[in-house]
């Protein structure tokens, strides 16, 4: 049967890919409904028909319901009807279009050739959203470069953007990147940048690079991933005369797309990312000296050092080379007035940042102990971006959480040192190392077992997502042992190691270590401790959470009776930390914090 008589087969009704074209084809238009619909937003799909009656699958129970119904179509040889049938099932199934095309992802394929040929019909004739999405996860996986003019049309219908999206872009990635950035990106700073570079201005992509806003901490990990491939970064950085600027830009770019702040870290889903690294690196020398600089390339540093970024496919010896060429860099006489210590009448956000720089250089740059199987870091990037300050595990000089997790960065350093988390016993302990950006809740947690054994200190039964971001199978870790000695050392360095903190962490640290050692000094007023600390958004106030709940002193709270929860804020006043935390516990013994403090929820 051909495309058209299986289309026409189908039903009357135009196929999507002819829908979509004959809309590209008009431009924006009203809707009747929905108003103007613009290119920006991507079309509405027209009317289909309900799901069946019933319970809607979802889940594992409609991943199986398409597998049984689907598997034997797609994993067998291309027949006549194929695309006709695929129609006729799947409108007698309870599932929206993400779990069909979640269960087609991961279904085993006998004949590829076939399969490419039936998703290739079911994106030119399939009408309605589900068919088309079984087509798009297919060629998501199949799909070449012929491909790319349906996948282009296909983008501009909304609820199957995301899924022509993702098959576009390993196909033709640029175009991929400035769709996505023409839908994400709102009225934001980006959005100049964004219509130049849709009306032609990929010609001069590297004027438009350049002429972005030094400051990019407010653009998150996607777009700049987005944007490092619609200009064709590598192909700029190549090209000579070179611009400093422009190697600014780029390190710039690479180290916002290793930001935990997102879903995965999407430096490892830059394609071009080791050779942009090489370039960035080679071209350093470039840039002038200042703190600035200095920042963003030992921010660069840090990821290649114990973050996503050093997961990348580098050649032997490659990423070692790189971080040895920036030491040298930032070592060198002429970089060290970026790393003097600041003037007296400095800001504290300048102080902070000072201290960052030296501490970090210091870390970083630092030779690791023979034979350490487990090294622990407390480290974070520029902390002018606000980005989290994270415990980092490297397992045999690997990164862990990146590799088996990549949701989210370590735990803050406060929650394994404060409470020993990481101290081994004999009674195994279940501690959560790493927690999703989003919430457990929503993305998950990397949960390991630590327990003592004799002279060995074992991590085992780890619990973590089975996939990794990009749907990948996550790694099954094995158990991995370490000698007790050297472990215990390691802790405890990591432990008393405190200059990546700054004065109101420290605030913070000390009235939770005060409020531990004597909780009734909150107790009397019926409160109890639920957080201490000093967020890297708001770095210059410490924040006390305590919960207020009747009968807590007494011992008669009823679980799951009334509750306030409030928050005392308190700005760093720049004299000793340790005389602001013991004036902070002197007022918590004398007057009721409810008075003082703010209430930002609680039972009603």
């Amino acid at each position: 049967m051909s495309a058209q008589d299986e289309r026409a087969a189908l039903t009357d009704r135009p196929s999507l890919y002819a829908y979509a074209l004959s809309l590209i084809e008009a431009g924006p238009r009203e809707g009747p409904a929905s108003g103007a619909v613009t290119r920006r937003q991507g079309f509405p799909l027209p009317d289909e028909p309900p799901l069946p009656d019933g319970p809607r699958l979802r889940g594992k129970k409609g991943f199986a319901a398409v597998r049984a119904a689907l598997g034997p179509l797609l994993a067998g040889p291309d027949t006549p009807g194929a695309a006709e049938e695929i129609h006729r099932r799947l409108a007698e199934l309870p599932v929206h279009t993400g779990p069909v095309a979640g269960a087609v992802l991961s279904m085993p394929l006998d004949d590829p050739a076939a399969a490419r040929a039936l998703a290739r019909r079911l994106v030119c004739t399939g009408t309605q959203s589900r068919p088309v999405s079984v087509g798009l996860a297919l060629l998501g996986r199949l799909g070449e470069p012929e491909d790319i003019p349906v996948l282009r049309a296909l983008t501009h219908l909304d609820g199957l953007l995301g899924l022509a999206l993702e098959a576009l872009e390993p196909l033709d990635p640029r175009t991929a990147a400035l769709r996505w950035l023409d839908l994400r990106v709102r009225e934001t700073d980006l959005r100049p940048f964004v219509d130049a570079l849709l009306s032609g201005g990929t010609r001069d992509a590297r004027a438009l690079l350049i002429g972005l806003p030094p400051d990019l901490r407010a653009v998150g990990p996607s777009p700049s991933r987005r944007i490092a491939e619609a200009t064709g970064l590598a192909g700029l950085l190549r090209r000579e005369p070179l611009d400093p600027r422009l190697v600014a830009r780029a390190a710039r770019l690479l180290v916002r797309m290793a930001s935990p702040r997102d879903y995965e870290a999407e430096v490892r889903s830059y394609r071009e990312a080791v050779e942009v690294c090489e370039l960035v690196v080679r071209r350093a020398p470039t840039l002038s000296p200042g703190v600035d600089h200095a920042a963003v390339l030992l921010s660069l540093a840090v990821d290649l050092h114990s973050g996503p970024t050093r997961l990348l496919p580098w050649r032997d010896g490659q990423v070692d080379q790189l971080l040895d060429a920036l030491g040298a860099l930032l070592h060198s006489p002429g970089w060290e007035g970026a790393f003097a210590g600041p003037d007296a009448d400095a800001s504290p956000a300048v102080r902070r940042r000072a201290e960052w720089l030296r501490y970090t250089r210091d870390r970083v740059f630092q030779d690791p102990p023979p034979d350490s199987r487990l090294r622990i870091e407390v480290l974070s990037r520029d902390p002018d971006d606000g980005d989290p300050l994270e415990t980092r595990f490297l397992l045999d000089g690997e990164p862990l959480v990146p590799a088996v997790f990549g949701r989210g960065a370590g735990n803050w350093p406060e929650y394994f040192f404060g409470d020993e988390r990481l101290r081994a016993t004999e009674e195994p302990r279940e501690v959560q190392l790493a927690e999703a950006w989003c919430s457990e809740g929503c993305c998950g947690a990397l949960w390991v077992t630590i327990v003592r054994e004799g002279d060995e200190v074992v991590w085992r039964d780890w619990r973590h997502p089975e996939r990794l971001p990009g749907g990948e199978p996550a790694p099954v870790l094995p158990a991995h042992r370490f000698d007790t000695v050297a472990y215990d050392a390691e802790v405890a360095r990591a432990g008393t190691e405190t200059r990546w903190s700054w004065p109101a962490r420290t605030i913070a640290r000390l009235i939770r270590e005060g409020l531990r050692a004597s909780p009734e000094l909150l107790g009397r007023w019926d409160c109890r401790l639920t957080y201490a600390e000093s967020p890297t958004d708001t770095p210059d106030t410490a924040e006390v959470g305590f919960l207020y709940q009747p009968g807590t002193f007494e011992g008669t709270d009823v679980k799951g009776g009334s509750w306030i929860h409030f928050v005392w804020r308190l700005p760093d006043e720049s004299t000793p930390p340790a005389e602001q935390a013991a004036a902070a516990l002197r007022r918590l013994a004398a007057e009721d914090p409810r008075a003082y403090a703010t209430c930002v929820g609680g039972a009603r």
